[in-house]
């Protein structure tokens, strides 16, 4: 059996998952990897056979998604260029981790497309939504990559398919601690607005993980560093908490890790607003922002013992196994 396995490269929560997933595909067939976007920070310990362009979200700077960099990125011309290009044909199966390549060559072409995403999970009509509606963000989720069968992850198992966090073997084997210091991970603030803000908690020591800066540095009580996977997942580890924005990996691996956790939903980002109401509903503090009107609720957050009770068991090839053999 021949499979395609398409992963979204915006940000690094599907590449994160694709290192767990594709050995556990491995096992089943042979397969090849598709990845798409050009926000990502990890390097894959795989062979990708097609990287493509795609439909990029561009990370801002102040605490949201650049709009105007992301219809400048994507072009119309470029994005059927690269759907006409692909030889979708010559595979028995295919995977797609919200992806839009893939999804609308299969789309094109009447052809099967197994949607297998957090994205899924998170519009499942089961799963918590926020209050305000934002009906261009939803329409953008529903249509950016079609699928003809839906399977998704989230924080809880909101329905039969829904399953939970794939967390990664490289986090499950970690030794937890608690060494003192804050992990921070928000890509959509520049590192002025960082430094500015948690250096207002003098007393705290951040450990920053930065899309903005290739090398790292030290101002007063925040130390900013260049994103590395394995320095990001030790510091989590043996952190005293994890703030950062409201995704769907690294939230997931903070509460697994058993870790305290603040969320910073990303502005224009729906599906992280889609997050940040299933974390509330199970008792993970939001913020809107850093401004100061909540330098309050970072500061009860950091006096705080509380922690959020997980349960995430091991059962990724389970999962994929299931999948596979329904539509083989």
């Amino acid at each position: 059996m021949k499979i395609l396995y398409a992963v979204q490269g915006t940000g690094n929560g599907h590449l994160s998952r694709a290192m767990d997933i594709v050995p556990c595909l491995k096992a089943l067939g042979e397969v090849d990897v598709l990845v798409s976007g050009i926000q990502a920070d990890l390097s894959l310990p795989f062979e990708v056979k097609y990287r493509f362009h795609g439909l990029s979200f561009i990370f801002g700077k102040s605490g949201g998604v650049d709009l105007w960099k992301t219809f400048m990125s994507s072009t119309i011309r470029k994005f059927t260029n690269e759907i006409k290009s692909l030889p979708i044909e010559g595979y028995d199966l295919v995977i797609n981790d919200f992806e839009p390549i893939s999804a609308w060559a299969c789309h094109s072409k009447d052809l099967e497309c197994i949607g297998l995403s957090h994205q899924i999970g998170a519009l499942d009509p089961a799963s918590p939504k926020p209050e305000e509606s934002d009906m261009l963000g939803k329409f953008i989720m529903k249509n950016y990559a079609p699928a003809t069968h839906s399977y998704g992850f989230h924080f809880k198992r909101y329905a039969k398919n829904i399953f939970p966090p794939v967390i990664r073997n490289a986090v499950r084997d970690l030794i937890v601690t608690d060494q003192g210091h804050y992990t921070v991970y928000l890509p959509a603030y520049d590192d002025a607005h960082l430094l500015k803000h948690l250096m207002k908690f003098s007393d705290v020591k951040w450990d920053v993980f930065s899309k903005h800066n290739s090398r790292p540095f030290e101002m007063k009580n925040v130390t900013i560093k260049p994103i590395n996977n394995q320095a990001f997942i030790e510091s989590m580890a043996s952190s005293s908490g994890v703030l950062c924005g409201a995704g769907f990996e690294t939230p997931a691996e903070a509460l697994y890790l058993k870790k305290k956790l603040l969320v910073v939903p990303m502005k224009n980002q729906y599906e992280q607003h889609l997050n940040a109401a299933s974390l509330e509903e199970m008792g993970v503090p939001v913020i809107s922002s850093l401004k100061q009107k909540n330098m309050l609720a970072i500061e009860a957050w950091l006096n705080s013992k509380s922690r959020v009770e997980v349960d995430y068991p091991n059962i990724t090839q389970e999962i994929i196994e299931e999948i596979v053999q329904k539509h083989r």
